[in-house]
């Protein structure tokens, strides 16, 4: 007879394994000794730890089914159950029991995790939804389209829900995508009308500029060209493969007139140029007659020059006030000179002067008068309003005398 601490031989060959229940009979052993006995079924025994241990990791490390872990745990422990290895029985059990602990606890794990995928995939499904409404409303038809496409990508990128769930958010997603194609088709379709309607304003608005372009009607042609620019701006944009070759025309025609408006005025500003410089020696030679000393000398010399300025011609345009006004300064000289002349030889003038220039003084003498007596009545509002009409007279009197002597009177 043979035994260790989990198993013993009998004198008749049956081995038995020691177990929580008692002794279970294990199986008869007849071909060799009783350790040999032993150690056969305590190998069978080590076997099934191994086995127990590398389920209990596919459990733990894998997404091994539950249904699959519970049939490898039922299939261990039917051997365990059938005790037919030598070993400590009870403890295998104890494992297989927290082993289904375990895979029910992931089974939980795992139904309460896609319970938590499904919603959150319903949600992310819903703002999916939400977000392609939204967009099927907007006229940023490029960026909007791109978002719409990311959408789709990210909408099949996540788990199918409920069939009825899932066929409703998809109907309403579906539906914005194709609201917004619908939009956006129109709009483009509209934009195409338009454009082609820029075609046809812009073909007009080349043939009258290529017509224009050898105009010499500088300023009229010039303005027009003005006009057609802001008509053309107004008329939007052509189909891009017309866009570029008309707007080519139209520049270039203009290029063209205002090339040679530009080579006229250039030869034009040359002539200007030379005109101001031989003005301007007019100019210095009219200002050479100042101060007048002799009135019929100066009025003659004007005269000869002023006869070589008008024969000249015109000058640069931001030069003439200028040299024009250092003519006139020199003209008004003259004119005020014989206009002193005039009233220094003209005796029916100086007799009016002289006649006004009494009145004016009986006037203010009277005035005076009168403010006296009031002031001395008390009468000072009378006295204060004819003070004002005496000051009215007295500046009349000034002026009158002033004019007086400039007959040298």
């Amino acid at each position: 007879m043979s035994s260790d601490p989990w198993g013993r031989v009998d004198e008749t060959g049956t081995v038995y394994v020691r177990t929580a229940d008692g002794e279970q009979v294990v199986g008869s052993w007849q071909a060799g000794s009783p350790e040999e006995a032993l150690a056969y079924f305590e190998r069978k025994y080590e076997g099934l730890v191994v086995e127990i241990g590398l389920l209990e990791k596919r459990v733990r490390t894998t997404d091994l089914s539950a249904k699959d872990a519970q049939a490898a745990i039922g299939h261990l422990r039917e051997q365990v159950d059938a005790h037919h290895a030598v070993g400590d029985l009870d403890a295998l059990r104890t494992r297989l029991d927290k082993l289904v602990e375990t895979v029910e606890s992931r089974r939980e794990e795992r139904k309460a995790q896609r319970a938590r995928q499904a919603d959150e995939a319903r949600h992310a499904k819903e703002a999916l939804v939400v977000e392609a409404e939204q967009l099927a409303q907007s006229d940023q038809w490029r960026a909007a389209g791109e978002r719409l496409r990311a959408l789709v990508d990210t909408w099949k990128g996540l788990p199918r829900l409920d069939r009825k769930s899932d066929d409703e958010l998809w109907h309403r997603f579906s539906h914005a995508r194709s609201a917004f194609s619908k939009r956006r088709k129109a709009h483009f379709a509209q934009l195409d009308a338009q454009r082609e309607e820029a075609r046809k304003t812009k073909e007009r608005l080349v043939a009258e500029a290529e017509a224009l372009s050898d105009s010499t009607d500088w300023g009229l042609t010039a303005a027009r060209y003005r006009e057609l620019m802001a008509e053309w701006k107004a008329a939007g944009r052509a189909q891009r493969e017309h866009e570029d070759d008309l707007w080519n025309r139209f520049r270039g025609a203009q290029d063209v007139f205002f090339a040679a408006r530009s080579s006229v005025f250039a030869e034009r500003d040359a002539e200007q140029t030379e005109n101001l410089k031989l003005k301007e020696e007019l100019a210095e030679e009219a200002e050479k007659l100042l101060p007048i000393a002799d009135l019929k000398a100066a009025r003659a010399a004007f005269r000869s020059i002023n006869e070589r300025w008008e024969a000249i011609g015109h000058v640069p345009r931001d030069a003439r006030p200028r040299v024009e006004g250092r003519m006139h300064t020199v003209e008004r000289a003259i004119q005020e000179a014989e206009e002193a002349e005039w009233r220094r030889t003209n005796p029916e003038a100086r007799a009016r002067a002289e006649g006004l220039t009494g009145q004016l003084q009986a006037a203010v003498d009277k005035l005076r008068g009168q403010i006296e007596q009031a002031r001395a009545q008390g009468n000072n509002a009378k006295a204060d309003k004819l003070q004002q009409e005496l000051d009215g007279r007295q500046a009349l009197l000034d002026q009158a005398l002033k004019g007086l002597q400039e007959f040298g009177g």
